[in-house]
């Protein structure tokens, strides 16, 4: 039976460090429940060091991904205030293992996520909407792992970065999504790919915190899962992400 508490250290010390684990799941066999309660004891560690919860990102929100995996259901991590990065500036690749980028929209709420919300109610909960970019740099060797081992290291989440809020809901269903690399398109896709309309992730954030006994305060981030697939950081790169009728976001990456 898989410690809790030194399988969370296991996690959070491979991420202070950037230095790769193995599975977790190579020792010990544990269940997606024991998961999400390394991942709660992991983040706890970040909060006692001074970090704090500003949200959470979904994850597996395509259903390509869903299939790829073997899962019916998302996942969902925890977004703290020690991961966010400047909108237009640099970033520092060296407190990653390997970095990917995923072009997303990011919501900001305006009132308290205490209850599943139905997709009629989500809209009259968000303030905005800005395009945004995840980092995820999962914390095991080789970039690869179980369900529960991706959960447990906080669904890879590592960095977002989150450009000028809007309040343009209405034209996110299908609207274009570009991801540039030093000019050059390397990643196209339009956010229907985010259970086919972004604001269903607003839904599903709430099912899932519901469920975890977990309320999303008033001004929480929601990242709402990646429009299309992920792409490898290297440093000296511009990295740019455009979602049509929103706006963009983009950053430098440096050593």
């Amino acid at each position: 039976m898989i410690d809790i508490e030194d399988a969370a250290r296991l996690v959070d010390e491979a991420a202070v460090k950037a230095t790769a684990i193995h599975q977790l799941t190579t020792v010990d066999a544990f269940s997606v429940h024991d998961a999400y309660r390394i991942q709660r004891m992991s983040i706890d560690r970040r909060v006692q060091r001074g970090e704090r919860r500003i949200g959470i990102k979904l994850g597996f929100t395509s259903r390509a991904k869903m299939m790829q995996m073997g899962v019916s259901d998302l996942i969902w991590g925890w977004l703290t205030d020690a991961m966010l990065e400047d909108d237009g500036g640099n970033v520092s690749l060296g407190r990653f293992i390997h970095p990917r980028v995923e072009p997303e929209v990011c919501f900001l709420t305006r009132r308290t996520i205490d209850r599943p919300l139905t997709a009629l109610e989500a809209k009259d909960y968000l303030e905005a909407v800005a395009p945004a970019m995840e980092i995820i740099d999962s914390r095991y060797q080789d970039f690869r792992f179980t369900l529960e081992d991706v959960v447990a290291d906080n669904c890879s989440s590592a960095g977002l970065v989150v450009g000028n809020w809007a309040q343009n809901f209405d034209g996110l269903g299908n609207a274009g999504v570009i991801m540039r690399v030093d000019g050059m398109d390397v990643q196209i896709g339009s956010t229907a790919a985010i259970l086919g309309h972004p604001v269903r992730a607003v839904v599903e954030a709430s099912r899932l915190a519901s469920e975890s006994e977990t309320a999303l305060p008033a001004g929480s981030l929601i990242m709402a899962g990646a429009a299309t697939s992920a792409h490898p950081l290297v440093p000296g790169s511009h990295v740019q992400v455009l979602v049509s009728g929103v706006g963009e976001v983009d950053i430098t990456t440096c050593v």
